[in-house]
């Protein structure tokens, strides 16, 4: 019984390294999509919501920089100064690339928490 609690918490510890190197790659893979992005010009960049000047970003704001298939996996909330996006199901590596690339564009960053993982913007 022993020798199974061990082996559960080594599982439990690689999984924990995995999932740190996959947010590293998520985040180098948003670097690159940016740098591929900036080099082949405006066209092929996302529409971004852009807030005038002093004004605070929105909800309605930050769900405009999803698309609509994107923006349907998700929950906004909002707290204090940030707006909170939490996933509404499992996304998959692939979507929470999109979603994190979208979220860094905005000013945001990912905070993993467990089963309260979520992404965090600004409202500035």
């Amino acid at each position: 019984m022993e020798e199974e609690k061990v082996n559960i918490q080594e599982l439990a510890r690689k999984v924990d390294e995995l999932l740190n190197v996959l947010n590293v790659i998520s985040g180098d893979l948003a670097e690159v999509s940016k740098s591929l992005k900036a080099v082949s010009g405006p066209a092929a960049a996302p529409a971004v919501s852009v807030t005038p000047a002093g004004k605070l970003r929105g909800i309605k704001d930050v769900k405009q920089a999803f698309s609509s298939e994107l923006a349907g996996m998700l929950l906004f909330e909002e707290s204090g100064n940030f707006i909170i996006v939490k996933p509404r199901r499992f996304l998959g590596s692939n979507n929470f690339a999109k979603i994190a690339s979208v979220v860094r564009d905005l000013g945001g960053e990912y905070v993993s928490a467990g089963r309260n993982s979520h992404f965090k913007i600004t409202k500035k």
